[in-house]
């Protein structure tokens, strides 16, 4: 068995998302197993090069974990030519600068989304990769979870029949920081910074609806803030500026219809942290993070409206569970092994910044919708 070092330049794995998912459980987890084996009598072996602004958090890091490589000069690091991969893990704000100097350096880039502060700059991402002929690609976590890839081989197995409806909720209470610290960090309430509720998970909402049901074809949306006030990191209060909450209505391709509502003002009283219910002709599931339920047609009960009498059917018992019927692992780390495989074997690949830009603009335009009160069309994008 040959063994390849591919170097990944890792920007913004101080921050939760960066080291917990994507150092740890990723890049970390893939060298645990002795690297990735590429089927061909090659394992590929990841060597993450820990760039960030604060040195002694990235020496700690490292030294964590038995990792050599750390950096503050994030363009010493572009220009070293055993670096391949350059990923990205920052604040919004702080992405597009980095990916362009990447691109413009000649490495293959892997992003978190969003992946610019608004559609024009992601649109030029892609275009200036596309140009450069960089193999680049966009975190999509959400299509690998447990729960939606039960979903998608319902659909995939035609159990829903004409899917009708997509009813999503997603959210739970995110603590003000003044008697309870919060457990997100502040700039996610300052709009100034980037923050907001429709910049973060509006990306989310395009790719799991344009990857499972259809591209959106419409927005129509309704923003809050329904916490004006919160205190930060250090204690100290602060004027809380971005959308703490949304509600979208979107019309897709073939006829469906989703509404997604997104909130971290709303105490959790379902089974996951979000949740998608399909209706279909023939059947629906509500599916999870990990967990998948339907009710074929054929097993559906006859409820009757009656307020005068207490409900005595159990409605969520009449529900399956989807079997697992294989092993899930990590969401994140899948999909590095598939862009890992994707530059090395230029194996198939479709989560690019084009797909990334797509989720830029449902954002833009459901802040716009919400500004202006109407439906807007969402244009098919192309570079």
């Amino acid at each position: 068995m040959t063994r390849r070092t591919v170097r990944i330049a890792m920007n913004g794995v101080t921050g939760r998302m960066g080291y917990r998912q994507h150092l740890v459980r990723s890049i970390l987890s893939l060298r645990e197993q002795g690297g990735l084996d590429l089927g061909d009598g090659t394992t590929l072996w990841p060597e993450p090069v820990l760039v960030g602004r604060r040195e002694h958090a990235l020496r700690a890091m490292a030294d964590r974990h038995g990792l050599e490589h750390v950096s503050t000069d994030l363009d010493a690091v572009l220009a070293d030519p055993t670096v391949e991969i350059y990923f990205d893990a920052q604040v919004t704000s702080a992405r597009e600068e980095s990916v362009r100097k990447a691109i413009a350096a000649g490495k293959h880039i892997y992003c978190e989304k969003p992946t610019a502060t608004s559609l024009d700059s992601a649109l030029e991402l892609a275009r200036l990769a596309t140009a450069a002929g960089v193999k680049h690609g966009v975190v999509q976590d959400k299509l690998f979870l447990p729960g939606l890839l039960k979903l998608k081989r319902l659909i995939d197995g035609g159990f829903f029949g004409q899917i009708l409806s997509v009813r999503g909720e997603f959210g739970y209470w995110v603590f003000e920081g003044d008697w309870q610290s919060a457990q997100r960090p502040s700039w996610n309430y300052r709009s100034q910074d980037g923050g907001g509720i429709v910049v973060d998970m509006f990306p989310h909402w395009e790719y799991v609806l344009h990857e499972l049901f259809g591209r959106v074809r419409t927005v129509q949306a309704l923003t809050a803030t329904h916490i004006p006030r919160r205190w930060d990191e250090d204690g100290k209060p602060y004027d809380a500026t971005a959308d703490d909450a949304a509600y979208g209505i979107f019309q897709l391709d073939g006829g469906a219809v989703a509404q997604i509502n997104s909130s971290w003002t709303v105490r959790v009283n379902r089974d996951e942290l979000v949740e998608f219910q399909v209706d279909g002709t023939h059947g629906s599931a509500v599916a999870g993070l990990r967990d998948c339920r339907v009710q074929h047609r054929s097993a559906t009960p006859k409820p009757v409206w009656n307020p005068d009498l207490p409900v005595t059917e159990p409605f969520r018992d009449q529900w399956q569970t989807v079997p697992d019927n294989a092993e899930f692992t990590n969401g994140f780390k899948s999909q590095w092994e598939l862009f890992l495989r994707h530059v090395v074997l230029d194996e198939p690949w479709q989560w690019d910044l084009l797909a990334g830009a797509r989720g830029v603009q449902l954002a833009e335009l459901g802040l716009k919708s919400s500004a202006e009160g109407r439906r807007l069309d969402v244009p098919e994008l192309s570079l």
